[in-house]
């Protein structure tokens, strides 16, 4: 029995595609085609019908897939059950994550983690894109949104404050604004991505107010916007966490801080399993660490695989 054949297949069902098949276990799809076509040769049975738009099991592969998707899961759920009883770390996590966050917090904490762990190695993609991570094979996934799928285990980490900010050479030129309709007369950088609209929404203590900035600029990336708010091109709203060192050195300021802006909660997921591996397990309670270090007091929610130090605050 060639195990990888039968993988291979059931990656073909799960994908529904040689090509994205394929490409989630790293092949071509030449040899995951000869590969599926040597198990259907080998069991004299046709698993797949195959047209140029799709592919469709025939009632002998459905009844195939069924009973080897059980299998497998009992083969990966063993895996992870023999991960996660070994108490040295080691193997490989594809990490994806906002291209900010990576830039701005997690540079230093993937370099002392792998210090802390020579035989862990990380594959980090930092995108602003949407990402399914079941289908992309990733490990650890960091997003700046709420997330509703039941395949994955997730946890609200922490609220990203976001600040309107201005140049003091812009504000003395246009003037401070002091209520949120105030925002209309003033010139904007719009950031818009996957997870951001674009719009400013403020509460007044009664009521949220949206405001929709008429912008010379609209950029997807909250550096971008950060350093042209610098150059005084005009109000943007950022992170707190992106604009706090332009504050401190008075090249920003923030701008009607009585009227605290609408949060997001930044969520770490995960697929779910029966038994999580070690190296997840370690990689989790590293970041939790470092958050537990620097922002006490902040954190949402925790897995329960790991304590929080008494004065957390958690």
């Amino acid at each position: 029995m060639d195990l990888n054949r039968i993988q291979m297949f059931a990656q073909v069902v799960e994908k529904g595609s040689f090509t994205a098949a394929a490409r989630a276990m790293g092949l071509t799809k030449a040899t995951v085609s000869r590969k599926i076509a040597e198990l259907e040769t080998d069991t004299g049975v046709q698993l797949l019908y195959r047209t140029t738009r799709a592919l469709k099991l025939t009632e002998a592969g459905s009844i195939y897939y069924n009973k080897i998707q059980r299998i497998l899961m009992d083969l990966q759920s063993a895996e992870d059950q023999l991960s996660a009883s070994q108490e040295t770390i080691k193997g490989n996590l594809k990490i994806v994550c906002p291209i900010e966050l990576g830039q701005l917090f997690f540079g230093r904490i993937f370099a002392r983690f792998l210090e802390a762990h020579p035989e862990m190695t990380l594959d980090a993609e930092l995108t602003n894109r949407k990402v399914d991570m079941i289908e992309e094979g990733i490990d650890i996934l960091f997003q700046v949104s709420d997330v509703r799928d039941s395949r994955l285990q997730s946890y609200r980490v922490l609220n990203t404050d976001k600040s309107l900010v201005a140049n003091p050479t812009y504000l003395a030129r246009y003037g401070i604004p002091t209520t949120p309709q105030d925002l209309a007369s003033h010139k904007a950088i719009r950031l818009k991505s996957t997870h951001i609209d674009g719009g400013w929404t403020l509460f007044d203590g009664k009521q949220w107010i949206s405001i929709e900035p008429e912008a010379q600029l609209t950029v997807n990336n909250v550096t971008l916007a950060r350093e042209a708010a610098i150059e005084g091109l005009g109000i943007a709203t950022v992170p707190t966490l992106v604009a706090q060192a332009a504050i401190e050195e008075g090249l920003l300021i923030p701008l009607l801080t009585d009227f605290p802006m609408a949060q997001t909660a930044i969520t770490l997921s995960f697929p779910r399993r029966a038994y999580l591996p070690r190296k997840y397990r370690a990689f989790i309670e590293y970041i939790y660490q470092s958050l537990f270090d620097r922002r006490p007091g902040e954190i949402l929610e925790i897995p329960d695989f790991i304590t929080p130090p008494p004065d957390s605050g958690v």
